[in-house]
């Protein structure tokens, strides 16, 4: 509100002129923290970002009823390895983690029903202790080939019959 003429008044009351600020520049994502979408990290070892990671923890508690273990197998390295799968999966479609992004792998190694002998040998050694083995549970989910991780959870029980699936995850 301004201040009537005959009202005395000091200096340092007075109105002063407004800062005129220049409009914003335009963004870019060029600062090194930046995510591009469709840009994944090529270095081994160090994992893939995307959004909402964590979520993929709640969505392997849901599956843990519906493992099929064999003698020796914990339903925590099982889950873990499954995590960090799905997280590899969800980062090669740019989004966030979903149920089948845990499910793939589950159906892929047989855990959500009977599994080949051949196959129940190899993920016992793929799984054992990778709850525990960062570097484990990286080279787990590195192995599993891209074209494995772009098909669904039903192509995956239709290629495999009563489960899991050694010719997609090339054993």
């Amino acid at each position: 509100m301004t201040q009537p003429k005959f009202a005395p008044i000091t200096q340092e009351d007075e109105v002063r002129p407004a800062y005129r600020l220049e409009p914003p520049a335009p963004w870019r994502g060029d600062r090194p923290g930046e995510l591009r979408p469709g840009a994944t990290l090529n270095v081994r070892g160090v994992g893939v970002p995307g959004p909402d990671q964590g979520y993929a923890l709640h969505l392997a508690r849901l599956f843990k009823d519906r493992l099929v273990l064999e003698p020796g197998e914990r339903a925590d390295d099982v889950l873990a390895g499954a995590v960090a799968i799905g997280l590899r999966r969800a980062s090669l479609f740019g989004r966030a983690p979903v149920a089948s992004d845990i499910e793939l792998p589950l159906a892929l190694f047989g855990y959500l029903a009977s599994a080949p002998p051949e196959l129940e040998e190899e993920r016992r050694r793929l799984f054992a202790g990778v709850s525990h083995d960062y570097g484990r549970r990286r080279s787990l989910a590195e192995s599993i080939p891209e074209s494995a991780l772009r098909s669904t959870p039903e192509a995956v029980r239709n290629a495999a019959g009563t489960g899991g699936s050694p010719e997609l995850l090339g054993i």
